[in-house]
């Protein structure tokens, strides 16, 4: 992955993916669109998301929420991919959990506007998560659990060897802080697993993407965003208030979100209080 990234000449310009034709390509929007590429490949070398050697072509699922962040990813994975430096089959995949009023046509119409391979899996986990979370409780953890264990599914049916999901920046830090404050440990998301049956990876190539530059891109995009009515409509979430500390020490000291990534792969495990990833008790003072 060291080709140049050269950015397409204009909209019409045939050596870009479809995804950009029909978008004003100004500077600014041409800056922040190699930003992304930049981050998004930094993280695949990173963390060595291709297989190496491998004897077929890898396929990718490529979760899509409908929201800013998978379409964003979406059109980064596509234009690494028409670049030529991802190697990989992608196919977009959509779960329709049998939400109220899910506009259902919208992510179908706009992949196959593009030639987008995608396919469209419908599993009413809505019904369970409101059956057995109580009143007034949160719906984000059943629902997450429903939801990638049905995307692990698909992803088996499809023949991939990865799901893809577009957790960025601001997603990792939230959920340090989640855990640091409520969960009493250090982690976050890791940007490479395996899932428990250890027959699909999982995938997080925008874990360097700034969720302002996401929103930035998929305005000038023009993504058909579809709103998520079920948990995003609850309020008092933990994540949401994380958002909002992580926020303000942003505004109060600008670079601090960058500072707390890299930290985040800056670890020093001799000046934590982990015995069981350092042995405090072998470290002692040389005779």
């Amino acid at each position: 992955m060291s080709a140049a990234l050269d950015t397409p000449k204009s909209k019409n310009d045939d050596t870009c993916h479809p995804i950009f034709r029909k978008i004003d390509q100004g500077v600014e929007f041409n800056k922040l669109r190699k930003r992304l590429l930049r981050h998004a490949r930094e993280a695949i070398e990173t963390y060595d998301m291709l297989a190496k050697k491998a004897d077929k072509p890898q396929r990718w699922l490529v979760g899509m929420s409908g929201g800013k962040d998978s379409y964003g990813m979406l059109a980064i994975l596509l234009d690494l991919k028409w670049r030529g430096l991802l190697p990989v089959e992608l196919i977009a995949c959509n779960l329709d959990q049998g939400q109220p009023n899910f506009p259902k046509h919208i992510l179908p119409e706009y992949l196959k506007t593009l030639d987008i391979p995608y396919r469209i899996e419908y599993e009413d986990t809505y019904s369970i998560v409101t059956e057995k979370v109580p009143e007034n409780a949160t719906y984000c953890a059943l629902c997450s659990r429903l939801r990638r264990g049905n995307l692990y599914r698909v992803a088996r049916e499809e023949g991939c060897d990865a799901l893809v999901l577009g957790h960025h920046r601001e997603d990792l830090l939230e959920t340090f802080f989640m855990n640091l404050f409520h969960g009493g440990r250090i982690a976050s998301m890791s940007p490479k697993l395996m899932n428990d049956e250890g027959d699909v990876m999982v995938l997080r190539p925008m874990v360097y993407c700034a969720e302002d530059d996401l929103e930035k891109f998929a305005k000038l995009m023009e993504f058909p965003i579809i709103p998520c009515d079920l948990c995003g409509s609850q309020d008092g979430l933990q994540r949401n208030a994380m958002k909002a500390m992580i926020g303000d020490i942003e505004k109060r000291m600008p670079g601090r979100k960058d500072t707390m990534i890299r930290a985040l792969s800056n670890i020093r495990p001799s000046h934590l209080l982990d015995s069981k990833l350092f042995d405090f008790e072998e470290f002692k003072i040389k005779s």
